[in-house]
């Protein structure tokens, strides 16, 4: 267990405190950000380097980890600013962006953010990271913005310099759980030994709840092991345990839900009628393929996903950009939902540098551009976003969660297709969940 022995009743007090400890972040960031006009904090120098008409951010997300790799946000981070500035910068600035490997390190995280300060970025992009606790006070000290992060950690809809750009895990999960409610018998959630896999379950079980289901049953497995037979068996065996009703086994592993389904491929030989089901990001069309594509565990499994298919023609800019700037770059993936939320991230930063006209680029002044009522449109990829201090889920500890639609996809021989047309709300189900 990721060298992390803890009881039942220790993983439960973990989840129930951590909100607490979020909110009392938060409460203490907003009186201190009160006012933004006094800069929040701001390190004298924090200009982003406007005095040479150079902006520059910065773009983090681990790489070359035994866990979780997101390589394809920062390399397309770097060719989306080479695409800006060969179409004549932001506002005729040059675009610069920093990268940094998170390494799935807390302490990794905190010195990006550090290096972040030190550079004197005008906002980080468009990232990756499991330790929002660890590097969101340091931003929030220095008065970066954070702007579409992947949405992996609570914390991350907490903090009031946090622009999350999708609903993170909460409305995924929120709404595949509600899915699943209407389809399945017993569910298990197979989820990281983690402080980012303990958000998970009461998650899922908002949307189970909802729709009039049970609780599912909450399975830990090492984030970084090599195989899963064990947790695949724990999983059909307690899927299984109605035999009236069809089982689902719901993997939340990150990059190793591959592995997982490795071990449960095998385990399953005994088990043919219990189905599995996901949330973009642990599974997309490449793992779906390497699994065996029709003939493989996903064929008619729901997945949850933030954004549109990957084959929807409004991807058509994004993949502009990448054919123009990565073509051959084998890091960078259209169809990966972290490529897809550092485009949309990038989409928000440039409409918030357009919205100042020909002032300066700051932290500070892109801060209050998007605290001041900016409405960016990413055409159709995302509800309009738009920006407040409390939002409607700040009851349940989700103040900055301002996008709660997601798209409902399904395998459907080998490929992955919408499953219904346009985005489902998730808000009620989201207020309903027991996450205090």
């Amino acid at each position: 267990m990721t060298g992390r022995r803890r009881t039942r009743s220790t993983v439960l007090r973990t989840i129930t405190d951590r909100p607490v400890r979020a909110a009392a972040r938060t409460a203490a960031a907003l009186v201190a950000c009160a006012s933004f006009a006094v800069g929040c904090g701001v390190i004298p120098g924090t200009t982003g380097g406007s005095g040479d008409d150079t902006i520059t951010v910065m773009t983090w997300a681990p790489q070359n980890t035994k866990a979780t790799n997101k390589p394809g946000m920062p390399a397309f981070a770097q060719a989306y600013a080479r695409w800006v500035n060969a179409h004549g910068g932001l506002g005729g600035r040059e675009l610069k962006v920093l990268t940094c490997n998170d390494r799935n390190d807390s302490v990794a995280a905190a010195k990006c953010a550090d290096r972040a300060i030190e550079e004197n970025v005008v906002a980080v992009i468009g990232s990756y990271s499991q330790y929002g606790d660890t590097f969101l006070p340091s931003l929030e000290g220095a008065g970066i913005p954070y702007i579409g992060g992947y949405g992996i950690t609570n914390a991350e809809f907490t903090s009031p310099l946090s622009y999350p750009v999708n609903g993170g895990q909460p409305t995924l999960l929120a709404g595949l759980g509600k899915e699943l409610a209407r389809s399945c018998g017993p569910v298990a959630l197979v989820r990281p030994d983690s402080i980012a896999g303990d958000e998970l379950p009461p998650l899922l079980n908002s949307g189970l709840k909802a729709g009039g289901h049970s609780p599912s049953a909450d399975q830990l497995a090492e984030e970084d092991a090599t195989e899963y037979g064990s947790q695949s068996a724990r999983a059909l065996n307690y899927s299984t345990d109605d035999p009236t009703k069809t089982g689902c086994v719901v993997p939340a592993l990150g990059d190793r839900t591959t592995t997982f389904m490795d071990s449960f491929r095998r385990s399953r030989e005994d088990y043919p009628d219990v189905r599995t089901a996901a949330v973009l990001g642990s599974v997309d069309q490449t793992v779906i393929n390497a699994g065996g594509g029709a003939s493989g565990p996903y064929e008619g499994s729901y997945i949850t996903g933030w954004y549109p298919v990957a084959s929807d023609p409004r991807w058509d800019a994004m993949k502009k950009v990448i054919s123009e700037q990565a073509f051959g770059d084998n890091r960078i993936d259209p169809a990966d939902a972290g490529v897809q939320t550092t485009w949309i991230a990038y989409t928000v930063f440039k409409r918030a540098v357009e919205s100042l006209g020909g002032g300066e680029v700051t932290a500070t002044s892109v801060r209050e551009a998007l605290n001041g009522g900016l409405k960016v449109s990413t055409g159709g990829l995302t509800p309009t976003l738009r920006w407040k201090f409390q939002d409607v889920l700040a009851a349940v500890g989700f103040p900055r969660l301002v996008n709660r639609e997601v798209t409902l996809q399904v395998v459907r021989d080998g490929r992955l297709v919408a499953a219904r047309k346009g985005f489902i709300d998730v808000t009620k189900t989201l207020q309903n969940a027991e996450v205090n």
